[in-house]
């Protein structure tokens, strides 16, 4: 359960640099964040850094999507975890 929960922590900061990114697709000269996902240690880390190119709406949005379907499995994940501990304790009892 714990690295469901980072890998959200993750997501979630890539999402908010992405609407960030989009927030800001008509700023004069800013800089896109670009965010990468990498697993450290059993853990999921989101890594930032600024890129020299303005924001690339397609890929924005094509990102937010894939975050969002990601934010789903984790959590569904999450439930049945918490489900499986729920019918373990109830046998147990």
């Amino acid at each position: 359960m714990q690295i469901n929960s980072t890998a959200m922590m993750a997501m979630s900061n890539w999402m908010n640099n992405s609407a960030n990114n989009v927030a800001n697709v008509n700023t004069d000269k800013y800089s896109a964040t670009q965010t990468t996902i990498t697993n450290q240690n059993n853990s999921v880390v989101a890594q930032s850094s600024k890129s020299a190119n303005g924001t690339d709406l397609a890929t924005e949005f094509t990102d937010q999507i894939t975050l969002d379907k990601s934010f789903e499995a984790n959590a569904t994940t999450i439930k049945t975890q918490n489900e499986m501990l729920g019918s373990l304790l109830d046998m147990k009892a």
